[in-house]
């Protein structure tokens, strides 16, 4: 039996137990997890440092303290989530006991990704504890040092049967997913998101998916275009761009573009230095391959900031592209790294056209003091999230649902939407052997007569108050003596 094979039967086991549906057991599990983050701060950061370049504040501020806050959530709000949600009845199920009890699916397999490496994996697991599974968790092995630590540090401190970590590459991969899960959850890009896929419909496993894709952000010509341009800068340069929710590309109009550049040129200076690459907060790119996919975008557009690179440090200064075509090479894929490219269009109506032209987003930004100009974008594209006049906060909203649609994913997560998508919303109706008599419209012989009754019960919904409730079920008890009598005469 392969560790693969043995860290799915160890899960599968520990779940039979029973052990994880408890509401303690869960709570002391995400307790446990919060303490990770407090008691082993210094050993993440060193990894991370030596993966990405992220500095010791960056990464609680991008990477542990969005999840500290998911656990504190999680944990204050479990009994709620996890209490059976009662739900409208119709005349027929007036007297009966109708609600949906949340139960965990089983066995969870969560394949997280390397750029923000706890973030992506930890954020699904918090969902899939809380909610009552076993998970086997996949760390990214491209974040070698990252990937360690979590496999050292998660048995420490929670049920490492329960929730076993499995580190390599993709042989180990490919051997997880051969094996049967209950639900499989994957970060990361679209053609792997089809292998996963295709995968798990040999067990009928669903999947969450959340990949990414090239995310649009428009900038309005009457909007603060210095205000726009620093948070574009931000979105986009954070983990040196490597975050699936970054702008991708902006669209403006072409009177503006040469001031859209001169601000971003600004925001860079302002917050990296003139010099990025001895800047602390200034990331790398994760490895030389990924180096070189980037810098073969750049062959056919024109360079109006930054284009400095080392390959051997792995760093790509931020840099800007203007006058960009659509079929630039920069333009074919997501491209997950500090370049963005700038494209003219003549006003709104062509920015939704260009957009609607390509693959459903994950995120779309629009920069615009307009309301009717949000309203457009909203009505009139469809992307996995949309976020007006600033970039990435949306995904730290836990009331918000994270996830894409179409080729950027399926399936969504954070606060509660974790939990839904990990356990089975099971429905429940419980009736009682009395009241018979209103039974009589569905049993043979069928009759006009009993399919107008039987429209009046089920076609009547109600909202009543809780003596509304008790007055209908008096009036209900005579009528189903009456019915009871008439057919039984």
């Amino acid at each position: 039996m392969s560790r693969e094979q043995q860290a799915v039967a160890c899960a599968r086991r520990a779940f039979e137990t029973g052990r994880s549906k408890s509401l303690e057991h869960r709570i002391r599990q995400l307790k446990n997890l919060q303490r990770l983050f407090t008691e082993r701060q210094k050993e993440i950061s060193d990894a991370i440092k030596k993966d990405l370049n992220k500095s010791e504040v960056g990464t609680q501020l991008y990477e542990t303290l969005g999840l500290e806050g998911e656990i504190s959530l999680a944990i204050r709000k479990l009994k709620e989530w996890a209490a059976p949600r009662p739900v409208e009845k119709n005349l027929l199920t007036l007297s009966d006991t109708v609600y949906i009890k949340p139960e965990p699916l089983g066995v969870v397999l969560i394949i997280g990704a390397w750029n923000y490496p706890w973030a992506v994996t930890i954020q699904p697991l918090i969902g899939a504890i809380a909610a009552g599974n076993a998970a086997v968790v996949k760390p990214s092995e491209v974040c070698v040092h990252t990937s360690r630590v979590m496999e050292e540090l998660l048995p420490i401190y929670i049920d490492k049967e329960l929730y076993p970590v499995v580190t390599g590459g993709v042989p180990e991969t490919q051997e997880l997913l051969r094996q049967r899960f209950d639900h499989i959850f994957y970060t990361g890009n679209s053609m792997v998101g089809k292998l996963i896929m295709e995968a798990a419909a040999k067990h009928l496993t669903p999947v969450t998916l959340e990949l990414g894709g090239k995310s649009p952000c428009y900038i309005d010509k009457n909007c603060d275009i210095s205000v726009a341009c620093r948070r574009v800068t931000w979105g986009k340069y954070t983990n040196c761009g490597q975050t699936c929710i970054a702008p991708d590309y902006i669209l403006c109009e072409p009177s503006i573009q040469d001031r859209v550049v001169e601000e971003i040129k600004k925001s860079i200076k302002d917050f990296y230095t003139d010099n990025p690459k001895t800047c602390p907060d200034y990331g790398r790119i994760i490895n030389q391959r990924h180096f070189k996919r980037i810098m073969a975008m750049l062959d056919d557009s024109t360079i109006a900031i930054g284009g400095d690179n080392d390959e051997s440090n792995c760093y790509i200064a931020p840099t800007v592209l203007r006058d960009v075509k659509s079929d630039a090479k920069v333009m074919q894929e997501e491209i997950f790294g500090p370049l963005l490219p700038i494209l003219t269009v003549s006003g709104l109506d062509e920015a939704i056209k260009f957009i609607n032209k390509g693959e459903k987003p994950l995120a779309l930004y629009v920069f615009t003091p307009d309301d009717k100009v949000i309203k457009r974008m909203v009505d009139e594209t469809s992307s996995g999230g949309l976020l007006a006049n600033d970039c990435l906060v949306h995904y730290s909203v836990s009331s918000l649902p994270f996830g894409g649609v179409g080729n950027s994913g399926m399936g969504c997560y954070h606060g509660k939407f974790s939990f839904d998508q990990l356990s089975h919303l099971r429905s429940c109706l419980v009736k009682k052997l009395t009241m018979e008599g209103v039974n009589s419209m569905r049993y043979p012989p069928h009759t006009p007569k009993k399919l107008g009754w039987a429209r009046f019960f089920i076609l009547k919904t109600v909202d009543l108050g809780w003596m509304g409730r008790m007055a209908l079920l008096a009036v209900l008890a005579v009528v189903a003596a009456a019915v009871l009598q008439k057919f039984l005469l």
